[in-house]
């Protein structure tokens, strides 16, 4: 049996510089055109609802926006049903050629009583158990960056 893995990150270069990859990012409305799971939001200030979509699952996340640094890097925490969740976010380097995007996810389900009751509630609302979900982070923040590189490439 493998450990348990807490964060994950993905990299992936922009032919855009930081603010204009930014500006793309913080829109959050906008996360239903890359996430794979992502198929709503709703923002209401420094806090959203997303409504995500794995087969047949459906749950919601209510977020709170953890970092807004323009040009430099977006966070936001996931909370449900009060319990923290996970925190993703996306680091914004610059390069010569553009913008190098990390994704990150770090599970903040760590300890404690709430820490089981986080983790079964996401197995009932995604049906991925918490061993499984980094694997799947990972796979999902590929697909996610590459939507995203596709999207700003349209816009240079």
């Amino acid at each position: 049996m493998t450990a348990r893995v807490w964060s994950v990150e993905e990299s992936l270069e922009i032919p855009l510089p930081p603010q204009a990859v930014y500006a793309a990012l913080a829109d959050i409305r906008r996360m239903k055109d890359w996430s794979p799971e992502v198929i709503g939001v709703w923002p209401r200030g420094d806090r959203f609802v997303g409504v995500n979509r794995k087969a047949c699952w459906i749950w919601f996340a209510t977020c709170r926006i953890f970092i807004a640094d323009p040009g430099r890097e977006f966070a936001f925490d996931n909370i449900t049903f009060g319990l923290p969740v996970a925190r993703w976010g996306y680091r914004l380097t610059p390069t010569e050629r553009g913008t190098l995007v990390t994704e990150y996810w770090i599970d903040l389900r760590r300890r404690g009583w709430r820490r089981w009751i986080a983790e079964l509630l996401g197995l009932v609302f995604t049906g991925t158990p918490a061993a499984r979900r980094a694997a799947r982070n990972r796979v999902g923040m590929r697909v996610t960056l590459h939507r995203l590189r596709a999207a700003c490439g349209t816009a240079v």
